[in-house]
């Protein structure tokens, strides 16, 4: 199998990173339940990709209902889950190269909603491979979703993942475009359909606890100088407020948000009342088709 510009250390890289977050995730899917924290959850999955060997791409999300996206606990965060349609979101990286995925854990009955971005997952992946417009996998997703009576969520969509990056090109939409670029062999994409029985638009919450270094420069206030120096050793991935020490953290952040130094990933949320469901592979684009590096997760795989 030729995987393009795609080195042989990259590919193993990528499987790497995929049977740990597979491992992960089936472990820590199995906790979620009413009773137990949002905070077990996330710590449990953490640790487990250190343990390993890996790296974490992003901070565990953990989007509840209405969320979409971005919704990791804080660092005393005691919220626990009911009956509650849940998002479990993880990446993992071994040397910079990442594996994106996430399933859905419905307590709400609504078991349809979390089929339908399931089985939208499933058809993009049969549609996925080099010289297929994005457009047309989105196509796929979006009907997939309509045809169960939902939305899909149309200003959220699947990305590339490079080394150390865990949003780059190509966007993958969650629905049908007519004009798009094609996927090309050596490509490392994270499709992700997201299914709604609202609107289909998520915009920004008030909750924000999720955070990426955006511009390297010096500060003059010390406890953000500090907060800095943590931040430097992340390799320029995502983080959560949770994983700096010291006091004053908050402040700290705050500071550097307004020096440009760091930004802000708010949670985003559907209208209240309603539901999104998600589910995700990340995928190497082939030669002749795609490799699913995070099989293992879904009914399909």
């Amino acid at each position: 199998m030729s995987y393009g510009d795609l080195d042989e250390h990259a590919v193993e890289c990528y499987r790497e990173a995929g049977d740990i977050l597979v491992e992960t995730m089936n472990e820590a899917r199995e906790m979620i339940e009413p009773g137990v924290t949002h905070l077990e959850v996330a710590e449990y999955a953490e640790e487990q990709i250190r343990e390993a060997g890996a790296g974490i791409a992003f901070p565990v999300n953990i989007s509840v209902d209405e969320e979409a996206s971005h919704a990791t606990p804080g660092r005393d965060d005691d919220t626990t889950f009911g009956e509650e349609m849940v998002c479990l979101d993880i990446g993992v990286h071994v040397d910079g190269y990442i594996a994106d995925a996430a399933v859905t854990v419905d307590y709400t009955g609504n078991d349809e909603l979390v089929e339908a971005s399931e089985s939208a997952l499933e058809a993009a992946v049969d549609e996925a491979g080099p010289g297929v417009p994005v457009g047309e996998v989105g196509g796929a997703i979006e009907d997939v979703i309509r045809g169960y009576g939902f939305t899909p969520v149309l200003n959220l969509s699947g990305h590339g993942v490079e080394q150390y990056d865990a949003h780059t090109g190509p966007n993958v939409p969650n629905r049908g475009v007519d004009r798009s670029v094609e996927l090309e062999p050596g490509q490392a994409v994270a499709i992700e359909p997201f299914a709604t029985d609202g609107r289909g638009k998520v915009g920004e919450g008030a909750t924000e606890e999720i955070f990426e270094l955006e511009r390297d420069r010096s500060v003059r206030d010390r406890r953000a100088r500090d907060v800095l120096d943590q931040i430097r050793e992340l390799d320029g991935l995502p983080f959560a407020a949770r994983w700096l020490e010291g006091t004053g953290v908050e402040m700290a952040l705050r500071r550097l948000k307004q020096r440009d130094v760091v930004k802000g990933y708010p949670v985003l949320k559907e209208d209240a009342d309603c539901l999104v469901s998600q589910a995700e592979h990340t995928l190497l684009i082939t030669e002749d088709g795609c490799e699913v590096t995070t099989a293992g997760i879904h009914s399909f795989d």
